[in-house]
């Protein structure tokens, strides 16, 4: 039942991403042209987004666990620290870039367009090369 649920929370959100227009990386770089021809729908799909997910999020925190009986798995660390802080320009400068983060591009990934393929080849390369790196920094 788990794994269904995840799998029909996953489609709706590649269809929601699909019709926001966030799969689109010319859209997503209009949105990020401030300077420019500014397309400030996005942020509307934000806020959207963001006031949908007040109502269970705050019950998630009052909650043990879930609907499914999963226990429910919050952040423990709380302060900005250097990895947090590079991570998050990496991800910034990339999608920049690009014009397009991991899930639209999972989402588009079918479509076979050449540069999506690269994007999601150069992702799946950083994040094994992130998890070298971190097998490497733990002490045995």
């Amino acid at each position: 039942m788990i794994k269904l649920t995840a799998f029909f929370a996953g489609l709706i959100f590649g269809l929601g991403l699909l019709l926001a227009g966030m799969a689109n990386p010319a859209k997503v770089l209009a949105f990020l042209d401030l300077a420019g021809a500014w397309d400030p729908s996005l942020a509307l799909v934000m806020g959207g987004a963001i006031a949908v997910a007040i109502i269970p999020l705050n019950w998630a925190r009052k909650n043990k666990q879930s609907l499914l009986g999963a226990p429910m798995q919050f952040p423990m660390k709380r302060e900005l620290d250097s990895r947090l802080i590079g991570g998050s320009l990496l991800f910034g400068i990339g999608w920049g870039l690009a014009g397009i983060c991991p899930g639209p591009a999972l989402t588009i990934l079918l479509t076979g367009h050449g540069q999506i393929i690269i994007f999601v080849l150069a992702m799946l390369a950083g994040m094994y090369l992130f998890n070298l790196l971190e097998r490497s920094a733990r002490p045995d």
